[in-house]
């Protein structure tokens, strides 16, 4: 079951789902999602430095990466074809019960911009900021602003807890992530 603006907020309210800071239900909260702003960090790639990328090699990601802060204001220019890792402003934590799925808003989309690739599944249990994978599927550069809408979340009722929730799994290689963490695939090699 999905929530809807009525429950998202008696959830917000109880501190079932926290968000921090807390959203402008006013212009954030919709008939069954919330919006979440663009943050100022973004990890962009330095695809000059390697002529590939090795999933298996735990350095290169951090390696072929670099932060980018933006300052208020300012803009950040996505262009075509780019594809970079953004945070969102909020950070959110989630109960054993629910889930959260993030999805891009319509109004970018139209532009060409892509919120995520794969990445739309936020586990019971989750706690951080949102990492999207935007791109810019467009001819034509966009520019992006830090505290612009970028995203909603959805959040679906478990039908129980879940018995291991993400901060309890071993493998949850982005636990209470706050700035545009590179991938951590390599670590799962055996």
């Amino acid at each position: 079951m999905i929530l809807a603006d009525g429950d998202i907020k008696k959830a917000l309210a109880s501190g079932r789902i926290k968000i921090t800071p807390a959203p402008d239900l006013t212009t954030q909260l919709g008939s069954c999602s919330i919006d979440l702003r663009l943050g100022n960090k973004f990890a962009v790639f330095n695809h000059s430095k390697k002529a590939f990328i090795d999933p298996n090699d735990p350095k290169m990601a951090r390696e072929l990466m670099e932060e980018v802060v933006v300052k208020k204001d300012e803009q950040f220019i996505l262009q075509p074809g780019d594809f970079v890792l953004a945070t969102t402003v909020e950070s959110f934590k989630l109960p054993d019960d629910l889930l959260a799925r993030l999805e891009g808003r319509s109004s970018l989309g139209r532009l060409g911009v892509v919120v995520h690739s794969t990445a739309s599944v936020f586990e019971p249990g989750w706690e951080g900021v949102v990492v999207m994978e935007l791109g810019n599927l467009g001819r034509m550069p966009v520019a992006l602003y830090p505290g612009m809408r970028v995203c909603a979340l959805t959040f679906e009722q478990l039908t129980h807890e879940a018995e291991v929730p993400y901060y309890k799994k071993k493998t949850a290689k982005y636990r209470k992530q706050k700035t545009p963490m590179p991938s951590k695939i390599a670590e799962e090699k055996e």
